[in-house]
């Protein structure tokens, strides 16, 4: 506790960082910035993005301002999450080719500042979430950053290979948040839409380990490639893609989408798996950073042809 409070209290590394950071006329301040990466913009703008597909699948409507602010809420918790994580990382950020250029460890930015930063933010979505939407999608967006803090960050990440595979929930519940936005409750859909991103995410973030897998190794970090070796980690991808598919086609058959709609997110799914196959039968680097790149692809058309679909139905 006393070397945090040292951390948080200890300032004057980044009045230093201030005093030859000036902004020019006209140019965006360069402090600003820093706390705009602490918010992990890429990763927020996918959080964004499944959220809102949460509010509009749900049944029933809100208000305009009742659901931006519930995007908002999301957003900004999402945002509080990562500037906590970077602030427990700064480590491990330090020795990866990835990670290093962040404000921490590049010395733009003290640690103390980030974690006050992202416990502020956390606060402050979470209160309002709970203020102006309802108690539970309030309860899910504390237990996404506690559960992206906590068990993620502090637990598994460093300690386990299955780090992923467990801590992907915290990334997965954005959709489940917008549906309590809109009807106050959880349901068989809105666990669907979760499952999709949970089963998604360790064939996702293992193909990147595949390619960075010097960088976790050299940051001690227990990435499935290192621990397990390669050609398991292979295995387990095509495993999860191959679980992954019935999922992403449930929606058609509760009712959620169209049988249409279903088809195409199926047909998406197959090609998600053949990723995976040629990934087990390749060698190098090629093939995970292909199968990385569609994974990304592949989980965005999903939540577009959700969209798109609830679009169509609406008019018919």
């Amino acid at each position: 506790m006393e070397v945090m409070a040292e951390q948080i209290t200890d300032t004057s590394a980044l009045d230093d960082v201030a005093e030859n950071t000036d902004p020019v006329p006209g140019e965006v301040n360069p402090r600003v910035v820093d706390y705009a990466i602490l918010l992990k913009p890429r990763v927020m703008s996918l959080v964004l993005f499944t959220g809102v597909v949460g509010i509009v699948m749900a049944p029933g409507s809100i208000g305009w301002a009742t659901a931006l602010i519930a995007i908002a809420c999301i957003g900004v918790g999402a945002g509080a999450s990562g500037a906590i994580n970077m602030w427990y990382d700064r480590d491990i950020d330090s020795q990866m080719e990835r990670t290093m250029d962040r404000p921490i460890p590049a010395g733009r930015m003290q640690p103390g500042n980030a974690l006050w930063f992202g416990v502020v933010l956390s606060v402050l979505s979470v209160g309002a979430m709970a203020l102006w939407v309802n108690a539970i999608s309030a309860a899910l967006l504390a237990g996404t950053i506690v559960y992206y803090v906590l068990i993620y960050t502090v637990w598994l990440k460093r300690r386990t290979p299955q780090n992923i595979v467990i801590g992907g929930g915290s990334g997965a519940l954005p959709p489940m948040i917008g549906w309590a936005a809109v009807t106050g409750e959880i349901a068989l859909d809105s666990i669907i839409l979760f499952a999709i991103i949970f089963m998604w995410t360790p064939p996702h973030f293992w193909a990147l380990a595949l390619y960075r897998s010097g960088d976790y190794e050299k940051a001690g970090v227990p990435m499935m490639p290192a621990v397990s070796g390669v050609p398991e980690t292979k295995k387990q991808m095509l495993i999860y893609t191959i679980l992954l598919w019935p999922i992403t086609v449930a929606p058609a058959f509760t009712g959620l989408i169209s049988i249409p709609a279903g088809a195409v997110i199926g047909a998406l799914g197959l090609w998600f798996i053949r990723h995976a196959y040629v990934v087990l039968k390749s060698e190098g680097f090629d093939a995970p950073r292909s199968m990385f790149k569609f994974s990304i692809l592949h989980l965005f058309l999903i939540f577009v042809i959700l969209l798109v679909d609830r679009g169509v139905q609406s008019f018919l």
